[in-house]
């Protein structure tokens, strides 16, 4: 816990902390995602979503932030864009794990057929 303390010793300043506010707001406002203080990527989270953004106003204020906090000049992840999962053009933030019930031939196992009873009968 006092690594993650020394590591966020930035948010302590007023004038940063109304900045990281702001971006956290129109970041909810515009992908409708809540982002907390306490989480342990909050600088890679508000870079990625600077860099998605439409919204000039979340630019600016996140060039302000890096230009106050030298920490937050972090290049973005390289990541395999064919993994991530897309809609209408936008990646979606939380992108589950490829599916792990895929056997050794890659096939994916059919659902079972659901049984339906009807007054204490198997029926179909």
């Amino acid at each position: 816990m006092t690594s993650l303390a020394s590591e966020r010793s930035w948010l302590l300043d007023p004038s940063v902390l109304k900045l990281v506010h702001q971006c956290r707001r129109l970041i909810h406002t515009e992908f409708g995602v809540k982002l907390h203080l306490t989480e342990e990527h909050l600088e890679q989270q508000l870079a990625d979503y600077a860099r998605k953004t439409r919204s000039s106003q979340l630019t600016r204020v996140w060039e302000t932030l890096k230009e106050r906090v030298p920490q937050l000049n972090i290049e973005p992840e390289e990541e395999d864009d064919a993994l991530k999962r897309n809609y209408r053009g936008q990646v979606i933030a939380d992108a589950p794990p490829a599916s792990a019930e895929q056997d050794e031939e890659g096939q994916i196992d059919p659902p079972r057929k659901k049984k339906v009873i009807y007054r204490g009968q198997v029926v179909g």
